[in-house]
């Protein structure tokens, strides 16, 4: 393994922990959080309340790369499937970037 692959797997297990430490800060936080299903790379960080914060410009990417969807497709798809999905008062908030 070159010196490129050793960062880069090093890299991804930093990244790992880190969602996994944040994941398990969030539920201690707010054991009635959510979680977005499949957009663990779009997860921001948690409000004051302990919800669950996702970037919704990282969640459409996610949509376009990962499922083949137009950024148009990927957008509406988000704004119907996700968004608008109210599951209890631990439902995540999704921020968008400007």
């Amino acid at each position: 393994m070159n010196k490129s692959e050793q960062y880069e797997e090093e890299w991804k297990m930093h990244k790992a922990l880190r969602l996994k430490e944040l994941k398990e800060t969030i539920a201690e936080h707010n054991p009635e959080a959510m979680f977005a299903d499949g957009h663990d790379d779009a997860l921001m960080g948690y409000s004051s309340d302990g919800k669950a914060i996702y970037s919704v410009n990282q969640m459409v990417k996610t949509l376009v790369e990962r499922d083949g969807m137009t950024p148009d497709e990927a957008i509406d798809f988000f704004n119907f499937n996700i968004e608008c999905a109210y599951v209890g008062e631990g439902t995540p908030i999704y921020m968008y970037e400007e």
